[in-house]
């Protein structure tokens, strides 16, 4: 056996059905579609959420709060994952980014102060939390809020 006398199973392959291919191929005329109505015309179909004309379920219930679109939305990185970097390292955002502690769509950096910070860095940051700031400062390290 080669590779080109490689062929499906009889009957594995079925052909697609042939739409308006006369009246004697059993789906002419209309072609499946039934008469009249909606389905039955080019680009006819209903767009989703239709309930046949009853008022949608989106339009019944109730809308309730507000999306504020000016939030800021703070990627968070705890402290405890500050201390991989090594003594006296500038830690700023392309640095986490770099390492993978940062990923996706962000408005800047957020430091908690989660965890313990052994050996000191410099810290160059859009947020950071009070505890984290002291905890970097106890350790020796500096913090630069930009």
């Amino acid at each position: 056996m080669r590779l080109n006398e490689l062929a499906p199973a009889d009957g594995s392959k079925k052909s697609r059905k042939r739409l308006g291919r006369g009246v004697g191929s059993g789906s002419g005329k209309t072609a499946g579609r039934g008469t009249k109505g909606f389905n039955s015309r080019s680009g006819g179909g209903v767009r989703p959420g239709y309930e046949g004309g009853q008022m949608p379920i989106h339009r019944r219930l109730p809308k309730r709060g507000f999306t504020n679109i000016f939030k800021k939305r703070y990627a968070l990185v705890n402290l405890r994952e500050l201390s991989r970097f090594e003594k006296d390292s500038m830690v700023d955002e392309a640095v986490l980014v770099r390492e993978g502690l940062v990923k996706g769509r962000r408005d800047g950096i957020k430091i908690l102060g989660h965890g313990e910070l052994k050996h000191p860095v410099s810290v160059k940051i859009n947020k950071i939390s009070k505890s984290a700031k002291e905890k970097i400062e106890a350790a020796g390290g500096k913090v630069e809020v930009i």
